[in-house]
């Protein structure tokens, strides 16, 4: 028996990949380092169907049709490089290796240029959507060596989500490391939306009292409307889960959030382009401020600060948290789209945005309802430069953004942290305002540091500099702009 791809690393990732192969009726060679891993799946959850149990790398590679196509399901870092290692001799001109961990996009890039240099082709695959997509359909974004794509993209498509009638959500993303770096984006957004969610669960029981029945309720009703997503559906459930004793599961679980590294990665890769992605790294920074646990339970007992104590009207507030979450959630992705472009510019990507959208629609985590009107927008405008120009984008934003500010102030008088939505507003009110005070940034820097600064009334690129003590020289230094 024959098999149309192989499978290293039957973790649970991995194990529901394959199945979710074979159902799609394809065959599926699988090898683990753990013997065990292999003969559990081969004799438990893939015992009668198409898959073949291999105990050596050759055996796997032997087992394959032409071209082989090779998927690595292992952590990212050495590991891939390992079996890069190991795969390269048993492999021929045209085979296939496809990284389906989250690897760093530049690591791919680099594994991509070298095994083409060899005449083997490399595709890094982005994957979203957890144990259950990976199982069920999850969101599949490919970059890499383009000429692999005809081979892999039949498999592909076959386990992909499917939205509208059967639409997959899979697409080529790019070339070198483009697909590993949209799925980094994504789950940049990810961490966004989750600390977005975190603080309004906040506010709804610190300042408003609402228990765990009533949140549930109320995002059950926004789950129906405009911001129906996969996380607002997930945390409805969250909060309806009891203990045996009838009280919340959720009040019994520890503040200490964990963080895979990915966040991060889209942080400091936003720090590298000079992308503006306030709301993305604010969430990042409050994962770390909730590690802080003993430290922040110190500094209660000795910090003061306002009690939250809300007199307004309940109902009405809880529907204006509604409309702040809504856009809060629509600068991040904005942001997240403004640092695609950002890469795309810097290493000559040609990324298909709205392309791109149409792929979250379904299997990942941040599948959303307005993700269709993403594509829309880029649809009337592929030169779009921020989703916030798109008229659909800015009218939404125009009907909702009183509610963040009022929802803001509630915050900060009560007490309340709200770093996501805090520098969601932050950035709309930045980018819409034409004029900031960069100017008097700009003439301290040339005060101590002779870095020149560009005049209004002058041509733009045009520099100079200032003896705005009357003890500097003329002597300006060098212009730098990240």
């Amino acid at each position: 028996m024959s098999s149309q791809i192989g499978l290293i690393g039957v973790g649970l990732m991995g194990e529901n990949l394959v199945l979710n192969m074979e159902d799609k009726g394809f065959t599926v060679s699988i090898f683990d380092v753990s013997t065990e891993k292999v003969e559990k799946l081969a004799s438990g959850r893939g015992q009668g169907k198409k898959i073949q149990a291999c105990y050596k790398v050759q055996e796997l590679i032997d087992s394959l049709v032409l071209p082989r196509k090779v998927m690595l399901m292992v952590p990212a870092g050495r590991a891939v490089d390992e079996i890069i290692e190991v795969l390269m001799p048993l492999l021929a001109v045209g085979d296939i290796i496809m990284d389906g961990g989250n690897s760093h996009f530049s690591d791919t890039t680099r594994r991509t240029k070298m095994l083409e240099s060899k005449g083997l082709l490399y595709v890094g695959v982005g994957v979203s959507g957890g144990e259950e997509g990976a199982l069920l359909g999850p969101s599949i974004m490919p970059g890499g060596s383009i000429a692999a794509w005809d081979s892999v993209r039949p498999i592909f498509e076959a386990i992909a989500a499917k939205v509208d009638g059967g639409v997959p959500c899979c697409d080529w993303i790019g070339q070198e490391g483009a697909g590993h770096f949209v799925k980094m984006v994504h789950n940049g957004i990810e961490y966004g939306d989750m600390q977005l969610i975190g603080e309004v669960y906040d506010i709804m029981r610190r300042l408003l009292g609402m228990t765990a029945d009533q949140m549930h309720r109320v995002f059950a009703g926004w789950n129906e409307g405009e911001l129906n997503s996969y996380l607002i559906e997930i945390t409805r459930d969250i909060l309806a889960v009891k203990e045996d004793d009838g009280s919340p599961l959720l009040d019994k679980i520890l503040d200490k959030a964990g963080q895979k590294g990915t966040g991060k990665w889209t942080v400091v890769t936003a720090l590298e382009l000079g992308a503006p992605l306030t709301l993305i790294t604010e969430s990042v920074f409050a994962r770390v401020l909730s590690s802080m646990k003993d430290e922040r339970v110190l500094a209660s007992r000795v910090l003061t600060g306002p009690s939250p104590r809300f007199a307004g009207n309940r109902e009405a507030f809880a529907h204006s948290l509604g409309k702040a979450l809504y856009t809060a959630k629509v600068i991040s992705y904005t942001q997240g789209y403004q640092l695609m472009r950002a890469a795309a510019m810097e290493y000559g990507w040609q990324l298909n945005y709205g392309g791109i959208a149409l792929i979250w629609r379904g299997g990942c985590i941040i599948r959303s309802a307005f993700l269709g009107k993403i594509k829309d927008a880029f649809d009337s405008d592929p030169e779009l430069e921020n989703l916030l120009l798109a008229p659909f984008f800015g009218e939404a934003i125009a009907r909702s953004q009183q509610a963040l500010r009022e929802v803001l102030c509630e915050a900060v008088k009560n007490g309340i942290p709200t770093p996501a939505m805090s520098a969601a507003l932050a950035y709309y009110d930045g980018y819409r305002c034409a004029s900031l005070p960069a100017n008097l940034l700009q003439a301290q820097r040339d005060f101590f540091g002779a870095h020149q600064y560009e005049r209004v009334d002058q041509p733009r690129g045009t520099y100079f500099h200032s003896d705005w003590s009357g003890r500097g020289g003329g002597t300006a230094s060098t212009v730098y702009s990240a």
